[in-house]
């Protein structure tokens, strides 16, 4: 089997001292995992930086067994953010959920596309708030949606609106702009928040029913946040 294609890479690790194996998010072929021969060697491996897009040629001589990929690069999207430690941890944390959700070869063109639009929100000043929806439209499409407007109750207090959810005696409040897409948040306390509500969900409902550890890399993206509080 040979097919050319491009994608996301998701994740590398070494598979012998001169190869690495590789997993792919493709516009065609969904999620592909491939062994890099040279993957090591100073050329290649400044390719494959995570969230870096790249031209594949994919063969395999068994459809049962990992295949080969020789790969281009086509946009080298993680060394722009080598000095922004914020939005490097976000591309890490981001691809590292598109590999925990997908299935393997499971062609998925929203999934490939919504992936390619994380680097233009990357690119905005309110580029976490926009995260924070982007990682919603993810859930979303994987089949998990938060569905938060039809779940919230609210009320007032201090003369503002304020939302919240209940369940199991636990009361969550809901940051209003995830109700309100409309609302102008300036306090990264806020966004974070927001994050952390999103991450509670994805760990709970989506994470541990599915025997999956949280991964780490979303928590070393949520510290790099604290930052900037």
């Amino acid at each position: 089997m040979n097919w050319i294609d491009q994608g996301f890479l998701l994740s590398k690790n070494r598979y012998n001292e001169n190869s690495i194996i590789t997993e792919i998010y493709t516009q065609n072929h969904g999620k592909v995992s491939g062994i890099i021969f040279g993957g090591t060697s100073k050329k290649i491996k400044g390719y494959l930086q995570i969230g870096n897009q790249l031209h594949v040629n994919f063969n395999s001589k068994n459809e049962n067994r990992i295949g080969y990929f020789k790969i281009e690069i086509i946009n080298a999207f993680s060394p722009l953010y080598f000095d922004h430690n914020q939005k490097l941890s976000s591309i890490t944390s981001a691809m590292n959920l598109v590999k925990i959700l997908t299935a393997e070869s499971q062609e998925n063109t929203k999934i490939y596309l919504i992936i390619k639009n994380l680097f233009e929100i990357l690119k905005d000043s309110d580029w976490l708030k926009k995260y924070i929806f982007w990682e919603l439209e993810l859930l979303k499409l994987v089949g998990y949606d938060l569905e938060l407007k039809n779940l919230v109750k609210r009320k007032i207090e201090n003369n503002e609106i304020v939302y919240y959810a209940e369940s199991f005696n636990e009361k969550k409040y809901v940051p209003s702009f995830l109700i309100d897409k409309g609302i102008h948040v300036q306090d990264n306390k806020i966004l974070l928040s927001g994050l952390k509500l999103v991450g509670d969900y994805l760990d709970k409902s989506i994470l541990k029913p599915n025997n999956l550890n949280y991964p780490n890399s979303r928590l070393v993206f949520l510290n790099s946040l604290k930052q900037l509080l």
